[in-house]
């Protein structure tokens, strides 16, 4: 069988499950200090650790979020208090809801560019606006 639906979910790769695994048999609070706390925690760091290397980021960057829509906020946001507000958010017109509602939310002006039949940016649109 061919998987083809990776828009909402991908088949976790069996490294992947099984580091989950580890942690949901913990099941202890990475934020609690007594012994399996901190145990949630080193796996946490770990993870940190591994995460980073394999994508060549500093550990301490990497942050977990509990989807896609928490991660598409976290980054518009911080694009937005980075540039103190001064931006211009540019986003397609078939972007994920959670892309628009999270670019309406930032604060940002928003700008929606259109996209042909093919669903494939208007770069004559985008150019002549840039």
């Amino acid at each position: 069988m061919i998987y083809a639906d990776h828009n909402a979910t991908s088949p976790l790769r069996p490294e992947a499950r099984a580091a989950m695994l580890r942690a949901m048999e913990a099941g202890a609070n990475p934020s609690s200090i007594h012994g399996a706390g901190r145990a949630a925690r080193q796996m946490l760091e770990t993870a940190r650790m591994q995460i980073g290397g394999a994508i060549g980021a500093a550990a301490q960057d990497m942050i977990f979020t509990s989807g896609g829509t928490e991660a598409n906020a976290l980054a518009l946001r911080g694009a937005v208090a980075q540039l103190e507000g001064r931006v211009t958010l540019f986003i397609s017109a078939i972007e994920h809801p959670a892309v628009q509602e999270g670019a309406a939310a930032s604060g940002a002006a928003v700008v929606t560019v259109p996209v042909t039949s093919d669903g494939i940016i208007d770069l004559g649109w985008l150019a002549a606006r840039l």
